[in-house]
């Protein structure tokens, strides 16, 4: 570890959607108290992605996490995988570029080995893997922590596999209208110049809150969802307040555009923090709507989905918050 930090370079941003669609006519047939109007006033979200098949969920509601684990079409490896096969092409490189592979987020598939290790065996690399997990804050925990390493290879992939369905009650309206499955991956450097740099990161925690969210092993996800809720609010707010001056005025000098990316938790949460930061819709970039909380792999899937509107001098403030409580910040520069 070094002193002080040194900028990231993000060569490529990638993702993967598994393809079975739950939507909020989906959740009103499972007869569990909700309907549209009731989750669309709550939470904001239309539709989610999920790797479990959409007969077991009707026939099961996943009453048991183990057997939700064997149902799900895709593992973490899997769809690891194809998020960096998708980042590795936009990068224009291969997995035998890659020299160190990291992962992390809420669900890893086994306790051991790292869900690092796994990926990396998916794509063929022979290369030093471990995880850097902090649930929801996990791909801002990667960034920062890179970004104080010394003596890294050029190029290191970063991937945040987030499966969570496999652990939602669908016996449970408030976070059964919640979840849903999506996998991020990066190809970072801190040698190789590209044109999305990363400028700052922050990374904070309060372990007095740690029960408030939870994923017990072998269980499902719990949460106190109103002491969540203000956590998620305020503490977004005050990372992206801390941000954005300075985020405002590099992309007004440089004639750019300034965008918000933060956790997505749903879209009521996004819009309260938005709305007091006085940020536009068009500044706020979020996906939560159709894709639903996809934990550590919510904000990039975001940056990946805009990948192609980046352009010269924009600058884009990225917020995680999440379980532990944690929280994590960044601020990225697009190159002319």
């Amino acid at each position: 570890m070094a002193d002080g930090p040194q900028p990231l370079f993000i060569h490529g941003v990638g993702c993967f959607h598994p393809e079975n669609v739950i939507d909020n006519r989906f959740l009103q047939e499972l007869d569990i108290g909700t309907d549209e109007a009731w989750i669309l006033e709550r939470v904001g979200i239309h539709e989610r992605r999920t790797v479990l098949p959409l007969d077991y969920i009707r026939q099961t509601r996943n009453a048991d996490v183990r057997a939700g684990q064997e149902a799900a079409l895709y593992g973490n490896a899997e769809t690891g995988r194809r998020a960096a096969l998708h980042a590795l092409g936009r990068a224009g490189l291969t997995p035998a570029d890659i020299g160190m592979v990291i992962a992390g987020g809420c669900t890893p598939g086994m306790s051991i080995p790292a869900e690092a290790c796994q990926i990396a065996a998916a794509l063929g690399i022979e290369a030093m893997a471990f995880d850097i997990s902090s649930a929801c804050t996990s791909f801002g925990a990667q960034l920062h922590l890179l970004s104080r390493m010394r003596g890294l290879p050029p190029y290191v992939l970063v991937v945040n596999a987030e499966n969570t369905t496999r652990v939602v009650d669908y016996a449970d309206r408030a976070t059964a209208v919640l979840w849903g499955d999506a996998t991020t991956a990066a190809v970072i450097s801190a040698e190789v110049p590209a044109r999305l740099r990363v400028v700052t990161t922050t990374l904070a925690s309060s372990p007095a809150g740690w029960s408030s969210v939870t994923i017990p092993r072998g269980g499902h996800f719990v949460q106190d969802g109103n002491q969540v809720q203000r956590f998620a609010i305020k503490t977004t707010l005050e990372c992206a307040e801390a941000l954005l001056p300075g985020a405002r005025a590099r992309a007004r000098h440089g004639g750019g555009r300034l965008r918000f990316i933060g956790h997505q938790a749903n879209l009521m949460m996004l819009e309260a923090v938005t709305r007091r930061a006085e940020l536009d819709d068009d500044q706020h970039w979020h996906n939560v709507e159709r894709h639903g909380n996809t934990g550590a792999a919510g904000a990039p899937s975001v940056l990946s989905g805009r990948w192609d509107e980046l352009a010269a001098h924009d600058v884009i403030v990225l917020v995680q918050v999440g379980s532990g409580l944690t929280w994590s910040s960044m601020q990225l520069e697009v190159a002319a």
